[in-house]
């Protein structure tokens, strides 16, 4: 599988665990602060690796240490990195993760250069040798833009997917309306499916979405699983039980897991119990990178871990 991640990239600082900020210039002991590269396209990036694919990412970060850090931390996890643009007027994104005992993980987050990444910056010919585009975040660069790369794609043979970023509070169906025909994959979670096509049944939503042109929708949904629509019908997958140490990296390894099993011919529902299992995989460790395994090591995974009833 040749493929190209295209779009967000964050470098990722996290903190375990955070219970509370101190007041003032108060100061508490952690037991783990991380660095990762993360971000719809950058995250994606690293599980396909793990998975087998050989991945090209593209998207614009900084010409800082920050960028240099990010760069480094996706080479090292085999990703290819020679499309990524650096900005020499533009901060790198970054993220800082208080990750809490739980798991979850509220984020103080600088969007930096992934907003000026566009068309000017797209490697159309090397975009038409691989076998899938997945675009990251295609809001931050507007539906026309995500249009015209996702098209160009498919008028070369390329599978397409997309991944979305931005809150469902924060959605309309406007932002992604024109860009959804040329969507083999729409990987969103459920607030955004529900936010975006602003229905309140997710099932209505998943609909709304492959009448306007979706191929597939697979929907995740945290510890409830995934929901895998297609014009034939919708199929739960269900989550796998683990213990959950951070979630941070979960919704881009579902969507790494489910495209790596599309790549080899599974069903959307096989491919999803494939994403399911990397997330749960990532989902045991602190970062979007958590994780020594391979393609087998997930399958076994998959075929012997305790799924949520």
């Amino acid at each position: 599988m040749k493929v190209f991640t295209m779009g967000v990239h964050v470098l990722d600082v996290l903190v375990r665990p955070v219970q509370e900020i101190p007041e003032g210039q108060g100061a508490t002991l952690v037991d783990d602060i991380r660095m990762t590269a993360a971000g719809t396209a950058g995250g994606t990036a690293l599980t396909l690796a793990k998975l087998g694919a050989r991945v090209r990412s593209a998207g614009a970060v900084g010409a800082d240490a920050t960028g240099d850090l990010l760069v480094r931390l996706l080479e090292s996890a085999g990703v290819d990195t020679e499309f990524l643009v650096r900005r020499a007027d533009t901060a790198t994104s970054a993220s800082v993760l208080p990750i809490r005992p739980n798991g979850d993980r509220p984020s103080l987050h600088l969007l930096g250069a992934n907003i000026t990444y566009g068309p000017d910056d797209v490697p159309w010919d090397a975009l038409a040798e691989a076998d899938h585009l997945h675009l990251g975040g295609p809001e931050l660069i507007g539906v026309d833009a995500a249009a015209r790369i996702l098209s160009f794609a498919k008028e070369h043979g390329v599978g397409t997917s997309v991944d979305l970023l931005a809150p469902g509070v924060l959605g309309s169906f406007e932002q992604i309306e024109a860009a959804l025909p040329h969507i083999d994959h729409l990987l969103p979670n459920e607030d955004q499916v529900l936010g975006f096509t602003g229905e309140s049944d997710l099932l209505t939503g998943a609909r709304k979405l492959l009448a306007a042109g979706a191929g597939v929708v697979a929907v995740t949904r945290g510890g409830d699983g995934a929901l895998v629509v297609t014009a034939d019908g919708a199929e739960p997958v269900p989550a796998f039980v683990v213990d959950v140490v951070d979630t941070t990296g979960c919704g881009d390894a579902f969507s790494a897991g489910y495209l790596r099993g599309v790549s080899l011919g599974r069903t959307p529902g096989d491919a999803a119990v494939l994403g399911s299992a990397a997330a749960a995989l990532v989902a045991q460790g602190l970062g979007s990178d958590h994780g020594d395994f391979d393609l087998a090591a997930a399958d076994a995974f998959a075929a012997t871990a305790t799924s949520r009833t």
